[in-house]
């Protein structure tokens, strides 16, 4: 086998791998769409997703930066703060499960230091 050849079969592997890498992210990110959407049942609660090719719910989604969830906590028509959580490779690296329950526990830590701010 020459060199060429040898080089292009690499190559069409690298590729391959890539794909295959791109299409178990997109299946991971569209679980952490479906278990976010699942456990977060809050009527103050607006959660929209900026995951380009698997949910992009947001008016305002960058779709050319790293993908992310936008909490809104609709305290009151005037008062609605917001929260990104960015889902980082540092994020990606986890299950599914873990990611939806990381998010879920920071939507619930961002609920509670807002309503500490109204109260208190």
């Amino acid at each position: 086998m020459n060199t060429s050849c040898l080089s292009l079969k690499m190559m069409s592997n690298i590729i391959l791998g890539e794909i295959v890498m791109e299409k178990a992210l997109k299946e991971k990110l569209e679980a952490i769409v479906i278990l976010v959407n699942d456990v977060m049942v809050d009527p103050d609660i607006d959660v929209e997703f900026c995951i380009p090719e698997v949910a992009t719910t947001s008016d305002t989604c960058d779709v050319s930066g790293v993908p992310y969830i936008l909490v809104k906590y609709v305290v009151s028509e005037y008062t609605q703060p917001t929260r990104k959580i960015r889902l980082t490779e540092k994020y990606l690296q986890s299950t599914p499960e873990e990611i939806a329950n990381l998010v879920t526990f920071s939507i619930e830590q961002f609920k509670t230091e807002i309503d500490s701010v109204e109260i208190g």
